[in-house]
């Protein structure tokens, strides 16, 4: 019985939280004038870029490690071969 209290309240929550998210989405549908319309679409999307994160460069140790990998198993692989023959 606790446990349905608590899922209603999370519940509750995130649809409290989400309201003010989906109430400035929807705003731009109504303006009637295009061009204030696309306006609106136009701040909203600068909004929702600014709000996600940029995309990490890419790590050179992170490549280099797995070229190192790579090599390791290739070596791995070739040294696998020779070991059954006609299994």
């Amino acid at each position: 019985m606790a446990a349905l209290k608590f899922l209603l309240l999370v519940m509750a929550g995130l649809t409290i939280g989400a309201a003010p998210a989906l109430a400035e989405v929807e705003q731009c549908r109504f303006i009637q004038a295009k061009a204030e319309r696309e306006a609106c679409y136009e701040r909203q999307e600068a909004a929702l870029a600014a709000k996600r994160k940029p995309e990490p460069a890419p790590d050179v140790t992170a490549l280099d490690s797995l070229q190192q990998m790579r090599r390791e198993d290739d070596a791995l692989y070739r040294s696998m071969r020779g070991i059954c023959r006609g299994c």
